[in-house]
């Protein structure tokens, strides 16, 4: 009976060095884990800066040469459309086109100002990156193609519908000069922007990168 207990007992005592010994292995092995693997900091950085290590910085470009002419716009997209009428399209809420394709009711919402537009005749369709700053850029090097590629870009980012009095405020400015009235926008117009220059390779001056970051802290 003795010799019986002392077996139980013993069984019972390999049974729990067994447990401790792979409880023990178990937590080695995840500090180790931990050591090589350590949490991601709590704090992430803002949305799009990672993109903003991206774009190349040089100084702007000169002028010459430019015109609006070299980016040939606004071209036929058929069926009577040209870009223009396709963004306002696109970009409207219950837009409604005669059969030239020429916008007459919808309502628009201007994200550089945050105002509602009523009127296609008062909606400017606004380059994210303008034309005279994607020349000083790298722009110049282009063919007349390419620069039509862009100025027509319906695919992204690049084109958008604002009020009129937004669009000529900005004119070729890039952030360092100005920055969209709405400061719930800027977040997004600086990834937008970036986003743009990337695609297309354009380079960004010192200071453009610099109000670009400070922009992106609204994210």
């Amino acid at each position: 009976m003795l010799d019986h207990e002392r077996m139980n007992r013993a069984a019972v005592t390999s049974l729990v060095v067994f447990v401790l010994l792979v409880a023990l292995g178990w937590y080695l092995t995840n500090l180790q884990s931990s050591k090589e693997n350590p949490p991601a900091p709590t704090g992430s950085a803002p949305v799009g800066s990672s993109d903003l290590g991206a774009l190349t910085i040089a100084p702007e470009g000169k002028m010459a040469g430019y015109s609006r002419d070299r980016f040939p716009h606004w071209s036929s997209q058929g069926n009577s459309c040209d870009t223009r009428e396709i963004v306002l399209q696109r970009q409207g809420t219950d837009v409604k086109s005669d059969k030239d394709c020429k916008a007459v009711s919808g309502t628009w919402n201007s994200a550089y100002d945050n105002v509602v537009i009523r009127d296609a005749g008062e909606a400017d369709i606004d380059h994210m990156v303008p034309l005279a700053e994607a020349w000083r850029s790298g722009a110049d090097k282009w063919t007349d193609d390419e620069r039509k590629t862009f100025a027509n870009d319906l695919g992204g980012i690049q084109l958008i519908a604002v009020t009129a009095k937004s669009n000529r405020a900005k004119g070729d400015q890039d952030p360092a000069k100005w920055k969209p009235p709405a400061q719930a926008y800027w977040c997004t117009y600086a990834q937008h922007w970036i986003s743009v220059k990337i695609t297309y390779k354009l380079t960004a001056d010192q200071a453009e990168h610099d109000a670009l970051a400070s922009m992106l802290k609204a994210c």
